[in-house]
């Protein structure tokens, strides 16, 4: 696994961010970039080269899961493994995920081990 890629970090809670960049840090990953919302994000994927988006679900004025859409229908972007982060474990939200094309998919809250296991899933099989 490639610990030397870069991963965008994608939520509107400042804190939240924090803390998953110091996982990530615990995981010897760090080339972090971040961003605070969907328009952001897709912003820096596009001028960028990221081979990993770690985002929150619920953000505004774009959800985390309209961010994936948008990555998925990106000609350049669309193979970019994807974990989305969420506080919702409702079947529907996975289910959309899923159909919207997520790499994996984390429930808050969530350690460090728990981010190395989902990191090691999407980039092993990317």
């Amino acid at each position: 696994m490639d610990r030397n890629i870069n991963v965008l970090i994608v939520d509107d809670y400042r804190t939240m961010l924090r803390i998953i960049r110091n996982l990530l840090k615990q995981l010897d990953f760090n080339n972090v970039d971040e961003a605070t919302d969907g328009q952001e994000a897709l912003a820096k994927l596009r001028a960028g080269n990221f081979g990993l988006v770690i985002s929150d679900w619920n953000m505004a004025p774009m959800t985390g899961l309209d961010l994936l859409k948008e990555v998925r229908a990106d000609a350049r972007l669309k193979n970019t493994p994807f974990i989305m982060i969420t506080a919702e474990s409702k079947t529907e939200n996975v289910v959309a995920a899923k159909q919207a094309g997520v790499s994996n998919y984390i429930v808050k809250p969530f350690n460090a081990e728990t981010l190395r296991e989902k990191i090691e899933k999407v980039l092993v099989h990317a």
